[in-house]
């Protein structure tokens, strides 16, 4: 049976060719995957794609405002000639570009997948090819609804995982695991296998408009963070990384200006809430975690980071209110979020 595919190309490494020593976008790498794919995809007579490209930039170069361009690029089609949708996407954002979409998208009644290449397309190496001729099979078997990332680390079998739970890539490798190293399915030897089925018994919904705030800080914690160099108020919210325990310097033993409790109690003196993520929530927390609580911060639990720095955007730039907020960030719109391993 022939199947219609949206094909958005937005850029990326699998968008990408090298010219002596630098790679960068090209228009002509969308016609040398379809090429490829024609070449090495059996079933490639029985598909069709409709593509477009609303960007063509590398990833690292990607703003919060593009995410309404590609979400335009898609809503401005009839859905209901497609049976799914392929984004391109570069490898370095994939992860918060995921979540952004897997959270917006919450609703779609066909499955969207994000396609991204470790190596241009003309190396023998690359997984870019791959990764799409899966993302083809899902949509042709009818893969249920919802936004995934097909990706297949070196070495290792092809794997599905859910756009909200998608960590970005391992350090000093092109390396992408799910949250809790649980993948929502493998893709090997012609066949998909459910690895992870995440309970959608709590799943919501709500209505949005593609509007993102960029308007929050992101501080990232390490030893000897020194907060001054952080002016709160030219933003709306803080939202700050925690160590993997929940955890972050609560401790003004070297001085206020390194702990993070003085910081959340400056943040509130200027009227901006200060967010922390990812934690699990569960019976006991360590002294620092009660400590930035108690000193006003909000906990968003059970989320990556990537997950609620995307669902804090979308709850920002569709509600006025601190309460609406924080119940948007409670609710569990498309499996982001995760039970305790």
């Amino acid at each position: 049976m022939n199947k219609n595919i949206l094909l958005v190309f937005t850029g990326g490494t699998i968008g990408s060719q090298v010219t002596g020593s630098i790679v960068d976008t090209s228009a002509a790498a969308g016609f040398k995957l379809l090429a490829l794919f024609a070449d090495h995809y059996p079933e490639a007579g029985s598909i069709t794609f409709k593509s477009q490209q609303p960007l063509q930039i590398l990833s690292e170069n990607l703003h919060t405002q593009h995410w309404p361009q590609i979400i335009a690029a898609i809503e401005a089609e009839d859905l209901n000639q497609f049976d799914g949708i392929i984004v391109t996407h570069g490898t370095d954002t994939l992860a918060f570009s995921a979540a952004a979409l897997g959270l917006y998208f919450h609703k779609l009644p066909i499955p969207l997948l994000l396609v991204s290449s470790d190596l241009p397309l003309d190396s023998p190496q690359a997984n870019g090819l791959a990764n799409f001729c899966c993302a083809v099979e899902f949509i042709r078997r009818g893969g249920q609804p919802g936004v995934y990332v097909p990706y297949r680390n070196p070495g290792q079998d092809q794997q599905v995982h859910l756009a909200t739970r998608l960590s970005s890539c391992l350090p000093l490798s092109s390396d992408f695991i799910s949250i809790q190293s649980q993948p929502f399915m493998r893709f090997s030897d012609g066949r998909f296998e459910t690895l992870a089925q995440p309970d959608s018994s709590s799943r919501q919904s709500a209505n949005l408009k593609p509007d993102f705030s960029a308007r929050i800080l992101l501080v990232r914690p390490y030893p000897g963070l020194d907060y001054t160099a952080f002016n709160p108020e030219g933003f709306d919210v803080v939202l700050h990384d925690l160590y993997h325990s929940g955890t972050a310097c609560a401790s003004n033993s070297a001085g206020d200006r390194f702990s993070l409790v003085a910081f959340i109690r400056k943040c509130r003196e200027k009227g901006r809430k200060v967010y922390l993520a990812p934690a699990l929530r569960s019976e006991s927390a360590y002294a620092s975690t009660s400590d930035l609580i108690a000193a006003g911060a909000e906990m968003v639990w059970n989320m990556s980071l990537e997950a609620t720095y995307a669902k804090l955007m979308l709850a920002l730039g569709n509600f006025t209110e601190s309460e609406q907020v924080s119940e948007f960030l409670r609710l569990d719109l498309a499996y982001e979020h995760v039970q305790p391993a």
